[in-house]
């Protein structure tokens, strides 16, 4: 092979090279954003069959307002608290949202328990329905929160390794926060009557 052909040869890897990183991180960074977009999604359902569980537990335990009034600010907590595509770079914005979210979830599973106690809202229909689909809904997110976590693993690792890490820097690309395991989170919660 000439000369020739060979700088034709390096020009058209690098143009290859170029062309393949430079729509890398765009496209990981909009898989990540895509994943966040559906966890939110899923702690939405969530949020939104939450009034629906507790009218139910009114209509049979009157008397349990401390539990239903704990799940009731954990859900108005947890929808103030919320991330954008712009903050998933920001650990402290990840460790409030995470926080809020689990504490509705312990809120949650306060009512569960209490619900036991009961034995015609366990016979219930709507109790019953609801409980399933919210049981559902956490499978959901528990998904949601995985697929999330491999996107932000997938984009960290390219903007942080050779060539992507040249690609990111053009782009101003910074790594993602991931979800981590809240304090205690190890230890099952304490179902006190």
């Amino acid at each position: 092979m000439s000369a020739r052909t060979w700088i034709i040869l390096a020009i058209v890897a690098v143009v290859i090279f170029a062309i393949g990183g430079i729509n890398t991180i765009p496209r990981l960074e909009e898989g990540v954003n895509a994943s966040w977009a559906q966890v939110q999604n899923e702690y939405q359902r969530r949020s939104d069959l939450i009034p629906n569980l507790v009218e139910t537990v009114k209509g049979y335990a009157n008397f349990e307002k401390q539990t239903l009034t704990d799940v009731i600010n954990a859900r108005a907590s947890a929808t103030k608290v919320t991330i954008t595509p712009e903050n998933l770079s920001d650990p402290e914005a990840m460790k409030k949202f995470e926080a809020a979210q689990g504490q509705l979830s312990s809120a949650l599973s306060h009512l569960m328990a209490v619900s036991e106690r009961y034995p015609d809202l366990k016979a219930n229909q709507n109790f019953i329905a609801l409980q399933s689909q919210l049981e559902g809904t956490e499978n959901r997110i528990a998904v949601a929160r995985r697929d999330y976590i491999a996107a932000v693993q997938d984009y960290n690792v390219r903007v942080r390794t050779f060539p992507g890490v040249l690609w990111a820097h053009i782009y101003g690309a910074q790594p993602k926060q991931s979800f981590t395991a809240t304090e205690g989170a190890a230890t099952p919660p304490a179902v006190k009557f």
